[in-house]
């Protein structure tokens, strides 16, 4: 368990929401709920100004003391006005339970953002929402963010790769975190896998492919369980084809290679892929070239393109056939034995 004074963050509007802190803690007597709320206090008010979940949930660094790799004199962590979290040097996690019929699958969610911010709103918190009503625990990683994963330089028309990618780091722990609670959290800790969008998409195939082991020193036992997810959900990727930042009029199409930072690997998990062929952020050479890395890796995959649908589309609501992709997650969910498949829509 993570030290109390260091681990939770109680969002301004849940500052006493008795049962949302007992859910995570696990405290039953009243004398130790008042002790941890007078620790929580403080360190709450000092990030009320970031991202917050809705009531009801409590957020928790991930990190129970210095966060790896940190950067020097970080700017204050902000929100934009769709929701967004900026300047996260503080990285957290919340917990979404199963509601219904519990399938013990877990799931942690990515957002995207291009590495420079975070869509905490549609790429998050709604997809938490959606695999809930499932019966699947969600896991919201607020990352890292910016410059912790691969990111384009605007300004410079530079794509640029950090020495070390925090995101990853932080996605490494918070697979090893989710086992660590599996029993607390109601969950089978051999069906804990990863979806993202976008950047996170990219960290989708980043904690796929490295997770043999940490890219940091561990700090606890949580470090010494496993960080290779059971099964991977990469929406609308991006980061991942070799060709992506070549001149559009001479890149070779043809050629499908992998990004350097990407190696896959013949045990890394079975994976689903999603993209719309209008997708003019991100094109759909990044699935194109993921799928072929996984085929050559003999790693089970399923892939759906689809002609429209754009990018950061997240849940839609429009008629486009690609507003089918979550039954369809849900369907290959039950496939592949991490829910069952009765329940699999």
């Amino acid at each position: 368990m993570l030290p109390l004074a260091q681990s939770v963050a109680i969002p301004r509007t849940t500052l006493f929401d008795r049962a949302a802190i007992l859910r995570f803690l696990g405290i039953r007597k009243s004398i130790h709920f008042s002790f941890a709320v007078a620790l929580l206090l403080a360190h709450s008010l000092a990030q009320a100004d970031g991202w917050q979940p809705s009531p009801g949930h409590v957020q928790v660094p991930i990190w129970p003391g210095a966060v790896p790799d940190a950067i020097a004199d970080p700017k204050p962590e902000s929100v934009d006005p769709g929701g967004g979290a900026n300047d996260v040097s503080r990285p957290t996690m919340t917990v979404y339970a199963a509601k219904g019929r519990n399938t013990e699958a877990a799931m942690v969610v990515f957002p995207g953002g291009g590495y420079r911010g975070l869509a905490m709103g549609g790429e998050g918190t709604e997809i938490c929402d959606w695999l809930t009503s499932r019966g699947i625990t969600c896991v919201l990683l607020k990352y890292r963010v910016p410059g912790s994963g691969p990111w384009w330089d605007g300004e410079n028309h530079r794509r640029v790769y950090p020495k070390v990618q925090t995101a990853l780091q932080d996605a490494q722990r918070t697979l090893g975190l989710v086992r660590q609670h599996a029993a607390q959290w109601h969950v089978d800790p051999h069906k804990v896998g990863v979806i993202g969008f976008s950047a996170g998409g990219h960290l989708v195939a980043a904690v796929s492919t490295h997770f043999a082991q940490r890219t940091y020193a561990p700090v606890d036992e949580a470090d010494k369980l496993s960080c290779r997810p059971d099964f991977a959900i990469a929406v609308y990727p991006g980061h991942l084809w070799a060709h992506e930042d070549d001149d559009h009029a001479t890149r070779d199409e043809t050629d499908l290679s992998l990004r350097p930072d990407i190696s896959v690997r013949a045990d890394s998990p079975p994976t689903f892929l999603l993209q719309a062929e209008d997708d003019h952020v991100d094109g759909v050479e990044q699935s194109l070239a993921y799928y072929v890395g996984l085929q050559k890796a003999g790693v089970p995959t399923e892939m759906h393109l689809y002609a429209q649908g754009g990018h950061a589309f997240g849940l839609p609501t429009s008629k486009l056939p690609i507003a089918q992709w979550p039954r369809l997650v849900e369907t290959w969910l039950g496939t592949i034995g991490m829910v069952d498949a009765a329940l699999a829509r």
